[in-house]
């Protein structure tokens, strides 16, 4: 891979990025924008403090010629000096070139990368929040007020009764959230390569896989086994534990006398638990804002009390009424 191709592929992909797209630096995570790009540098601004820095197309080399020059074509970022940190974070959005923080190098790779450090410049704040039409948001709430109205803490002290409501919420939505959990992750494998774990905010998943075997017919593995000189009566049951003995001393492979099948799924690879806690104090404090004057908090306000209607109206039972909540019982 040339430094001139790669160079000008570099330059198209960052052409390409979103003009308010955040990338971060992958040691220190400082984000940045690209303000500009020209033939020999790339112009970069910091989201955090006003600093504008040109990037020079030699430093984008000399990175680019070190990590060809290892072995593993795998260059250490602790190698880096403090101001090079932007560079690996640029080279990032090349199709051949990934910067990999749990193994803490920048590598080149033959396959196209799908772990990119750029993201997304929207916060919260610039974008606007509707209610999802999904069965595991309204779950959600219910659970939630539920748990802010009864002491979970100590739940051999409540009631059977609400000891039974809660169960059938947490029921609920463990099942709403395992359907929209398998969506997802079936989403998620069309774009993840192996051994490549792929982070968000509060955690990052990776693509694995699992082999599944079964016993072919009885007829297939008792006539293979015959033919290699083990006796039928050995076998005659099929079991596993004696096929996987017989294997041992014949020279028939396993696929001579199993169903193979690999089944690719997504493993959760890490949680970041004090991100979690870090953003749900920030809701927390959101909430208890008591200053009136403020729009949000008006709106906000508002939103809350609509909710607590809804919530009393679906957990109301009248005398001679009843509430359809799900199609699968528990």
């Amino acid at each position: 891979m040339s430094f001139s191709v790669s160079w000008h592929t570099l330059l198209e992909e960052v052409e390409d990025l979103s003009a308010d797209a955040v990338l971060v630096t992958p040691r220190t995570h400082t984000p940045f924008r690209i303000s500009d790009t020209q033939e020999h540098r790339i112009i970069i601004d910091y989201v955090e403090k006003d600093e504008t820095r040109p990037l020079q197309r030699d430093q984008f080399e000399t990175l680019f010629r070190r990590v060809g020059d290892e072995p593993n074509h795998e260059f250490d970022l602790d190698r880096l000096p403090p101001d090079a940190e932007p560079f690996p974070a640029v080279w990032s959005l090349h199709p051949r070139m990934e910067v990999d923080e749990d193994a803490g190098v920048i590598r080149q790779t033959e396959l196209e990368t799908t772990t990119q450090v750029a993201t997304t410049g929207e916060t919260d704040e610039d974008i606007e929040r509707e209610e999802p039409d999904l069965q595991v948001y309204s779950d959600a709430l219910l659970l939630t007020d539920a748990l802010e109205r009864h002491n979970v803490e100590a739940v051999g002290e409540l009631e059977t009764d609400a000891l039974v409501d809660l169960y059938t919420m947490l029921s609920d939505v463990q099942r709403s959230a395992d359907d929209l959990r398998k969506e997802i992750a079936d989403v998620l494998l069309s774009r993840l390569h192996h051994d490549q774990p792929v982070s968000g905010q509060f955690g990052s998943v990776q693509r694995t896989s699992r082999r599944q075997r079964r016993l072919k017919d009885a007829d297939t593995v008792l006539n293979a086994l015959e033919a290699a000189g083990i006796d039928r009566d050995r076998v005659t049951s099929v079991d596993r534990e004696k096929v996987d003995e017989a294997l041992e001393v014949t020279e028939l492979s396993e696929s001579d006398l199993y169903e193979l099948d690999k089944t690719e799924y997504v493993r959760k690879a890490d949680v970041d638990e004090e991100t979690k806690e870090t953003r749900l104090q920030g809701l927390k404090d959101r909430l208890a804002a008591s200053d009136a004057e403020d729009d949000e908090v008006e709106q906000l306000q508002d939103e809350i009390e609509e909710l607590e209607d809804r919530i009393d109206e679906l957990t109301s039972f009248n005398s001679g009424s009843s509430y359809h909540t799900s199609s699968t019982s528990e």
